[in-house]
């Protein structure tokens, strides 16, 4: 494939969240399909001369393929505004609406979007009031099984599923391990969903909903990047109309928070069908096993071409 209106595009992937290894891997590939399309790509690994290389060099555009706090806690992509650099991707301020769990599940429940119910807890009020009657009051308000994870973060890390009273403590410990903050979470039973929704310049659409289905029966981080772990379906084995169902309320949800370009929405359907969303993800994992890729092959196109659009959109956008 070529084009034959190719730009000069960086492509930013690896930082130095616990995410790096998954972010130098999504690189690689971006890097690579936007080559395939017919651009001039280089792939850097952000450091202190990542700024004044950009304000030199002035590329067409900036692909951010940084996961974790990296690139998505807003931080980066408000500095590559201010530097004036065309940026695929959500702006930092829509960022950090999807990177804070609690922020985002609540902008989704006031949007109409069934959200599972949860407690949120800060270190340290866990520590100041007690962890034992306050975990005492999260069994006694959260019912059956539950999910505990980190407040802010990705690909799994810190999130245990409790279905033992005892197995609660262990759960926080780890939560709080990657964030000052904890959602103690209903598991919510059903079939895990994720959509990716993209835009390259008309406007949001979702793509093939991708159906997960990990061999130990949880999607933690070794059976999303390892391959034999999970088994894939693209598309999902859903019906047609809980599977339109999704795919609405992943542009919902991708509307309501603001973002743009690129995002995947997570989602567990229940056996009446209705989609509880769990997250959106502004930076997702492009990797060989990531989700994305799988919706887009799909959906009947290929990664050089969507990738191509979004940088295309991107300096179009700039150009206004």
């Amino acid at each position: 494939m070529s084009d034959s209106s190719g730009l000069y595009v960086v492509v930013l992937a690896g930082g130095i969240s616990h995410e790096r290894d998954v972010s130098l891997r999504s690189g690689r590939r971006v890097a690579d399909a936007l080559a395939e399309a017919g651009h001039r790509v280089v792939l850097l690994d952000p450091d202190a001369g990542l700024l004044p290389f950009l304000a030199k060099e002035r590329p067409d555009v900036v692909f951010p393929a940084l996961h974790g706090s990296s690139g998505e806690d807003g931080s980066l992509l408000d500095l590559l505004n201010a530097l004036g650099v065309p940026t695929v991707g959500s702006t930092g301020a829509a960022a950090r609406r999807a990177w804070s769990k609690p922020v985002a599940s609540s902008l989704a429940s006031h949007a109409g979007l069934a959200v599972p119910r949860s407690i949120v807890l800060s270190n340290e009020a866990f520590r100041e009031l007690g962890a034992s009657s306050v975990l005492r009051v999260v069994r006694e308000s959260l019912e059956g099984d539950l999910v505990v994870k980190p407040g802010s973060g990705g690909s799994a890390q810190g999130v245990t599923i409790v279905d033992e009273p005892n197995e609660l403590p262990r759960a926080m410990v780890e939560a709080f391990t990657y964030d000052d903050v904890a959602v103690v979470e209903h598991r919510v039973h059903g079939t895990e969903i994720a959509v990716a929704v993209v835009d390259t310049g008309d406007g949001p659409r979702a793509l093939t909903p991708v159906e997960i289905e990990p061999r130990t029966g949880v999607y933690g981080f070794q059976a999303r990047y390892n391959a034999g772990e999970t088994t894939f379906y693209a598309p999902s084995r859903l019906s047609d109309a809980v599977s339109s169902s999704v795919a609405d309320a992943a542009v919902h949800a991708h509307r309501t928070l603001g973002l743009r370009d690129l995002s995947r929405v997570d989602f567990i359907v229940d056996a009446e069908g209705t989609p509880w969303f769990l997250e959106a993800n502004v930076i997702p994992g492009l990797t060989e096993t990531s989700l994305v890729p799988l919706a887009i092959e799909a959906s009947g196109t290929d990664a050089a071409t969507i990738y191509s659009g979004l940088v295309q959109a991107a300096a179009a956008r700039a150009a206004v």
